[in-house]
């Protein structure tokens, strides 16, 4: 497994260094627990369920909850499945203590199950217990990763949006990133970034700026077309995605494909638009992308510059944060070089940038 990591690059007498995941993950909202909201229940099960948050020995309830999970009655499996996704989710000190008297492999079985309800409580469950660090390589191991995918591509929206949040909490152990991206997550989660509502939108690329610092994933990313979403999304900025879905574009934008696929879709554009009417934070990374499609092709600098980049660019220099302003000026030196290249077209060639 080959993990990229971030490194600074030189040119014309400047280092630079890239936007890190902890610069950027402010960009994401946290995948919380049960955002779809609580379930009904009786008030004697409402009862019974304060009781429990509130006690430190609902070690009782929960044993009887997991012993329902393998009922051979759905609507027994759905009621166990909504009382211990609320228990995890309500007290933190729960989603321990419910790992531990053996629920994650029962709930993993009803991630399977071809009812959809049913589906979606048992990932949600999955997802609260995944919260707490001390759950995640224990759920991974007993085989969560694949029925999370399947819920992923088969669920209904909460299934979707709650199995990339869970997907997204496995992937934060290093190891379990290869092995959710063999598993066909990745072309999944762009579906989901495509054509998800606003939740799955933002879940999805959470998720998929975590798994792609793995250049395996990377690739996956690009060959499944997630440019064609980011940058639609990037164009529109009432999609309130554009500072997500660059953040994405940046993870990926080291690699050759990943630049002809940007160019394809009509990135270019966008991204000049981003340097000239974006937020602070959006023309930082925008500039930055820029540089890194055009430091070693001509043909590229030429296509930013016919765009009229160099207006904005220069306004960023005078106007920027002080990274901002350093890479503008750079990018502006590429963009007025003499197109046969020189010294410094070569270094930068020779450069490696990653974000």
């Amino acid at each position: 497994m080959e993990t990229e990591v971030q490194s600074n690059f030189t040119y014309m007498g400047r280092t630079f260094s890239g936007l890190s995941i902890n610069e950027s993950s402010s960009a994401f909202s946290d995948c919380n627990s049960d955002r779809s909201g609580d379930f009904p229940t009786t008030s004697s099960q409402s009862r019974r369920l304060l009781l429990a948050c509130a006690s430190d020995n609902s070690d009782e309830l929960i044993r009887h909850l997991v012993s329902d999970l393998e009922s051979n009655s759905i609507d027994v499996q759905k009621q166990a499945a909504m009382e211990i996704r609320l228990l995890a989710k309500n007290k933190p000190e729960n989603r321990l203590k419910i790992a531990r008297l053996g629920a994650i492999k029962p709930l993993i079985s009803l991630i399977n199950s071809s009812d959809l309800q049913l589906q979606e409580y048992g990932v949600t469950a999955i997802l609260n217990l995944s919260l707490c660090d001390e759950n995640k390589e224990l759920i991974a191991a007993s085989g969560a990763i694949k029925p999370l995918v399947r819920a992923l591509k088969l669920g209904n929206s909460t299934t979707k949006e709650n199995s990339a949040c869970a997907l997204l909490r496995l992937s934060q152990i290093e190891e379990n990133k290869i092995a959710i991206g063999i598993s066909g997550a990745i072309p999944n989660l762009v579906n989901l970034l495509e054509h998800g509502n606003f939740r799955g939108k933002k879940d999805a690329s959470t998720a998929l700026f975590c798994l792609c610092t793995v250049k395996e994933n990377k690739v996956r990313a690009v060959q499944a077309g997630v440019m064609k979403p980011l940058v639609e999304l990037m164009a529109d900025f009432s999609s309130n995605m554009v500072d997500k879905s660059a953040f994405v574009m940046s993870v990926l934008i080291s690699m050759t494909e990943a630049r002809v696929a940007v160019v394809e879709e009509g990135g270019i554009p966008v991204l000049v638009e981003i340097v000239e009417v974006g937020t602070q934070r959006q023309k930082e990374i925008a500039v930055a992308i820029l540089l890194q499609l055009c430091e070693d092709s001509v043909s590229y600098r030429t296509m930013v510059a016919r765009e009229g980049a160099i207006p904005p660019l220069v306004a960023l220099s005078q106007s920027g944060t002080s990274r901002a302003k350093q890479k503008a000026e750079t990018l502006i030196a590429l963009l007025r070089q003499p197109r046969s290249g020189n010294a410094a077209a070569t270094q930068a060639r020779a450069s490696d940038v990653s974000f």
